[in-house]
């Protein structure tokens, strides 16, 4: 395969991985969670977490540094411009988008620490239910935000200079 083909399949690779776990892991961390504690399940709210966390950890952030990494080299490969308007949109998107995945990755994180150290769902602090809110509003801007990357990376002009 020709080195423009390899980055641009490894380029999709990635935005598909980051798309797909995007909205795999906040469906199952949304419903998993808000069942998890419907039925008073501290168990069950635990696994949530901690399968939240690791699905992360192997799935996103790599590709996250594989989309970036890929992008450039296509980018490179092009000879197009790191300050047109697009590559400049497309940069302070994915900067958005990785400015509200960082926060998030920590809200997982102490949503799994608060659940490991209450007793029970009932004995959740309060912290628990504002950092869930948090985690749901700092989601829906970075989806949207990726929606509209794989917009642009699908509808980028012929050539950028």
């Amino acid at each position: 395969m020709e080195t423009v083909g390899l980055w641009k399949t490894l380029h999709v690779l990635s935005a598909t991985i980051l798309m797909g776990t995007g909205i795999g892991i906040a469906f199952f961390c949304w419903f998993g969670s808000r069942e998890a504690i419907r039925n008073s399940d501290i168990g069950a709210l635990r696994i949530v977490l901690r399968f939240t966390v690791v699905a992360d950890a192997i799935f996103t952030a790599p590709a996250v540094v594989l989309q970036f990494l890929s992008g450039a080299v296509l980018l490179k490969l092009a000879g197009w411009s790191w300050l047109s308007p697009w590559s400049l949109t497309v940069l302070g998107l994915f900067v958005f988008v990785g400015a509200c995945w960082l926060p998030v990755v920590w809200i997982q994180m102490h949503l799994k620490r608060l659940a490991v150290a209450a007793p029970s769902v009932a004995e959740l602090p309060p912290a628990f239910a504002r950092l869930f809110r948090v985690w749901v509003l700092l989601g829906i801007p970075a989806f949207a935000s990726v929606v509209l990357i794989l917009f642009m990376m699908v509808r980028k002009p012929l050539a950028v200079v």
